[in-house]
């Protein structure tokens, strides 16, 4: 790796470590402490005065925040290696003119510097960008450097403004999982910084945000302030157990979900933070089991649901459910998706690895250990190569 890179792995490996370690806490539940790694990365001490190509890379987010970090990183990876210019990107909906602008959602200023040194970033392009042809151009999942001086590359230099599209289907990612997992293949540093370097709430949100996790907290009296986080929408858990006779070990309902925890350890007075939007009868089950269960719409102030069109809109709806899910002391996800990966991924990098997955080894078992989330007892994750 050369010398003038403006992100830098530092000269440390991971070291390999234990198993997690979990005890059974006096207040009932099963938690552990969190510890923090170090990056790998790090930010230049100088800002770098390589003159820019001219030209533009544009890119817009989804809706989804778990997508988010992927498409962003993609962005500054490609910007970097190319020698473009990035463009603030919008988010965009499914629904066609439905979008938001990068402020509502993420810290401007601080994206931007904590960018600046390693690639430009600007808010709008100048008119006569904009009126050019923008070729577009499909990216896949954790594009590398060899990828972009190959096919990209070429590109740009032809035609100077790429629209890049990421390719974030199922199919696609359950591929790239196997190569990445097959060839131990490292994120690029400069993904590395975009992800863990740079996106940050806007205030506003944030302290939102902040506010709901500071609720439950106080209703975590029995168990020191600590709660649990479950990624569990009725509809998606519907949809992956429909036409599923045999009940496989990945199909879930609520109620079985709450017998899961409970089995492992998980006593009444826990608190349960749901992802679900609004309250839905089949949560009812589960509620017998921890009463002290909630979902968004009972957290959040009232004057923040309008605010924020709670209930309306599932833009901030999403944003607070991967937040939540991603500072809680536990989560537990309940289907295979990327929100769990990147949520884990966040989770790393915070040194939050209480990570439970119900669908691992043997489902009679009652011993936590068995239920460690790979992603943390092998330390499969991509995160681990970005931290030591």
């Amino acid at each position: 790796m050369s010398e003038n890179l403006s992100v830098q792995y530092d000269l440390v490996k991971v070291s390999k470590q234990s198993l997690v370690k979990l005890s059974d806490s006096t207040s009932g539940g099963i938690w552990r402490e969190n510890f923090s790694l170090k990056p790998c990365w790090r930010k230049p001490l100088s800002t770098t005065n390589e003159e820019q190509a001219k030209g533009y890379i544009f890119f817009n987010l989804t809706d989804n925040p778990e997508d988010h970090i992927i498409q962003i990183a993609n962005a500054v990876v490609v910007a970097k290696y190319v020698g473009a210019t990035l463009v603030l990107p919008e988010i965009r909906g499914t629904q066609t003119g439905h979008k938001r602008q990068f402020g509502d959602i993420y810290d401007i200023e601080r994206f931007m510097t904590s960018l600046d040194g390693t690639i430009q970033v600007v808010k709008d392009p100048p008119m006569e960008a904009s009126k050019v042809n923008i070729t577009n151009i499909k990216v896949p999942f954790m594009v590398t450097k060899d990828f972009i001086e190959s096919k990209i590359q070429p590109i740009f230099k032809a035609k100077g403004n790429l629209m890049l599209t990421p390719n974030l289907s199922p199919s696609t990612m359950s591929k790239a999982k196997e190569i990445i997992k097959k060839y131990n293949i490292k994120m690029d540093p400069y993904a590395c910084l975009a992800i863990f370097g740079s996106l940050e709430l806007q205030q506003e949100l944030n302290q939102l945000v902040g506010s709901m996790i500071g609720t439950l907290r106080s209703l975590s009296y029995k168990t020191n302030g600590q709660f649990v986080a479950v990624d569990l929408k009725v509809e998606a858990l519907g949809n992956l157990c429909k036409g599923n006779v045999f009940k496989t070990k990945d199909c879930f309902n609520a109620k079985g979900i709450g017998e899961f925890l409970k089995k492992i350890g998980y006593q009444r007075h826990t608190t349960i933070y749901l992802t679900q939007s609004g309250w839905h009868g089949s949560l009812d089950d589960f509620r017998k089991i921890f009463p002290n269960t909630f979902t968004k719409d009972a957290i959040i102030p009232a004057y923040e649901k309008a605010k924020y069109q709670i209930t309306k809109s599932s833009d901030f709806e999403k944003v607070i459910d991967f937040q939540i899910c991603t500072q809680a002391d536990v989560f537990v996800p309940t289907i295979s998706n990327l929100f769990y990966t990147n949520v884990v991924a966040k989770r790393i990098a915070s040194g939050k690895t209480e990570v439970l997955d119900p669908t691992q080894k043997d489902s009679t078992s009652s011993s936590i250990v068995n239920y460690v989330s790979p992603y943390i007892s092998k330390k499969s994750h991509w995160a681990y190569s970005c931290f030591c």
